[in-house]
């Protein structure tokens, strides 16, 4: 099932001094959604924000809220992020021993339930919960910091993972590292939204950040349509055998 693109900036990536300004702007220049990453000092070695700054700041736009919590454990604290505002919440499979209940938690709170890997982290460890989840997010560095280099080695899996979801409506996202550069190659891979913070907070204002998004919806978007060019010729032969038989 091919989905169109998503941008979600990432807002660790912000002036957090005007952090209100920010979100108008990167709104006004296009993202689709906005993507928060909650860290807590324990799950990964830096503490960013939690669900009082996201209810603060869920009054400044209509777009969705993509909450990424790296924290652990998750489950005292969906509640509080679902009520903030939060549209999806992504969990991390290596955050807490059961992760179904999570996911089971996360859409009884009426949202939309992600679940995380980390790099060392294998697609099977989602494997028997693919059915509870509206959104795969594979991280393409090691979580705890904005401005990493992204990992090459992640590439496979976001295929493999493509490859698993098959005709599910589940999204693939991929956050860590993603610049005009490389957006090609992991929407070539499969991944369908794409969260960038440096690359999209890169300049003064809301036009800058409006050009970011542009460029990286526009690279990503060139590198999937021979694929799809391909798809399309497929079901057309597919459709012209049946009618010969």
């Amino acid at each position: 099932m091919t989905k169109e693109i998503i941008i979600a900036p990432s807002i660790l990536a912000a002036d957090f001094a005007r952090l209100g300004e920010e979100i108008a702007a990167i709104d006004t220049a296009g993202a689709d959604w906005i993507h928060c990453d909650v860290m807590d000092g324990h799950f990964v070695p830096n503490i960013s924000f939690g669900a009082d700054i996201i209810k603060a700041i869920r009054p400044l736009t209509k777009k969705i809220f993509d909450v990424h919590l790296m924290i652990a454990p998750t489950d005292a604290y969906l509640e509080a992020f679902a009520k903030a505002g939060a549209d999806v919440i992504t969990v991390h499979a290596e955050a807490g021993p059961h992760l179904d209940r999570s996911l089971q938690a996360i859409r009884a709170l009426g949202k939309k339930a992600g679940v995380g890997l980390c790099p060392a982290t294998p697609e099977s460890a989602i494997e028997y919960v693919l059915d509870r989840v509206d959104l795969v997010l594979v991280m393409t560095v090691n979580p705890g910091f904005g401005g990493q280099s992204f990992l090459d080695s992640q590439i496979e899996k976001i295929r493999r993972i493509r490859t698993m979801i098959g005709d599910r409506p589940i999204r693939l996202e991929v956050d860590g590292g993603i610049t005009r550069d490389n957006a090609g190659v992991v929407a070539a891979a499969g991944a369908d939204t794409l969260v960038a913070g440096s690359a999209v907070f890169r300049g003064k204002s809301s036009a800058d950040y409006a050009d970011n998004i542009t460029a990286i919806r526009a690279a990503a978007e060139a590198a999937r349509a021979p694929k799809l060019q391909d798809n399309s010729v497929q079901s057309m032969r597919t459709k012209e055998s049946a009618l010969i038989r």
